[in-house]
């Protein structure tokens, strides 16, 4: 048996940090009046978190890249078909899929949160810039069916963890804590030393350096 460092802490870090956000946002959203402003502020983070992983995806870690998502045809219609009993690191091709249809719904789910208006106290900072049509599609996606497809990506998340905990042994939540999984052969390693945890850092200030950048020169701050 190998153990194999599979996920750097930048990931992990901002795995658990956009879980922690995402449950803040429902919490808030779902309170309304006063607790909307500590929405808007996990929005913003949320975003930040999200532009870190978009540049991560082509910095860091080997199984943390874009290129190392299943995401070809043909290999995930086989991953259906014929499920491998052994674990492979990274994202099965299924999850690659349920990860990327993840992060681009929050993505969205952010974008479109910008420019809702509940047209009594609360508005996105980026309202006075669309118009009164596209700023009320935007807050019915928003806050009902975005929220629900979320919702939904979410359950499916947590199924599958429980699923591969249950009957295949694979302690997925446990190797996104530790950083490390058992394999039965040797796998290519990601890196996570002190330099790409530096450079984790910076990237991470850098995009909320950003993202506090467009906050405040926006129309409605």
């Amino acid at each position: 048996m190998f153990k194999v460092r599979v996920w750097d802490l930048p990931t992990r870090l901002f795995h658990w940090a956009l879980a922690l956000c995402v449950l803040a946002l429902v919490i808030t959203g779902n309170m309304g009046g006063e607790a909307m402003v500590w929405h808007f502020r996990c929005g913003y983070t949320v975003l930040s978190l999200l532009l870190f992983r978009i540049l991560w995806g082509f910095t860091g870690g080997q199984w943390s890249r874009w290129s190392a998502l299943r995401l070809n045809p043909v290999v995930v219609w086989t991953h259906l078909r014929h499920p491998p009993n052994a674990l492979k690191p990274g994202h099965s091709p299924l999850g690659s899929l349920s990860t990327l249809a993840l992060l681009s719904l929050l993505l969205l789910q952010v974008a479109s949160g910008l420019v809702s208006d509940d047209e009594i106290s609360t508005s996105g900072p980026f309202v006075p810039w669309v118009s009164a049509s596209l700023s009320a599609t935007a807050t019915h996606w928003h806050t009902l069916t975005g929220k629900l497809i979320l919702l939904l990506l979410v359950a499916v998340h947590i199924a599958a963890i429980w699923f591969y905990r249950r009957f295949k042994q694979a302690h997925l939540t446990r190797a996104m804590v530790t950083g490390d999984q058992v394999f039965t052969q040797d796998e290519p390693a990601s890196r996570d030393d002190v330099r790409s945890r530096v450079r984790g850092l910076l990237l991470m200030v850098f995009s909320a350096g950003l993202v506090w950048c467009l906050i405040q020169f926006s129309p409605g701050a």
